[in-house]
């Protein structure tokens, strides 16, 4: 298991053995100290990961599709396989910014993520969504960002629940080959 390991139960709880399994995954820990936040913070960043990453290789940048005024990439932290950020190359932080030529782009671009979402994976549903400012829940704030959410029946098990832990069964970057191939041209 790669970034994780399982221990089994010795945990203690209000001074009793618990019997409960442990999964631990350290690199969750870079995102939420805030270690890997760009200098300047999520706020006002000295090096939008979201402007720097059309220029990256797909591998490094996990860029699934570009279009004219926007792109698609994975999530680096997903909610669930497949989960993608519609971003629009330009960098503005709030959704009455956009043009019209940019709204209707990033419009299209969720409707071809979820369709190839659904062909590649056969998601059940979608969430869907923008997170304004960081009281909102918006990690990189200063860039806006449309997340697209695959749901399938079942996928909130106990993990997420209980443990506030998603396990992820494929490698972002084998996601990312398998959505990019699947995207329209």
């Amino acid at each position: 298991m790669t970034g994780a390991e399982r221990h089994t139960g010795d945990g203690i709880q209000g001074g009793l053995a618990d019997g409960l399994e442990r999964l631990w995954t350290p690199h969750r820990m870079t995102y939420i100290s805030g270690e890997d936040r760009p200098e300047g913070g999520y706020e006002k960043p000295a090096g939008c990961p979201f402007c720097l990453a059309p220029d990256l290789p797909p591998e490094q940048s996990l860029v699934v599709a570009r279009g004219e005024r926007v792109f698609a990439l994975l999530n680096l932290y997903p909610y669930n396989p497949g989960h993608l950020l519609v971003c629009p190359y330009r960098h503005v932080a709030d959704y009455t910014e956009l043009d019209g030529p940019e709204t209707a782009e990033l419009a299209a671009f969720t409707q071809d993520a979820m369709r190839v979402v659904r062909r590649v994976s056969n998601a059940h549903g979608f969430n869907l969504g923008m997170n304004q400012g960081g009281v909102a829940g918006a990690g990189i704030a200063a860039h806006l960002h449309q997340h697209v959410v695959p749901r399938w029946g079942g996928d909130a098990n106990f993990m997420p629940v209980v443990a506030r832990t998603k396990v992820l069964p494929q490698l972002l970057t084998d996601t990312r080959d398998l959505l990019a191939k699947a995207w329209p041209a």
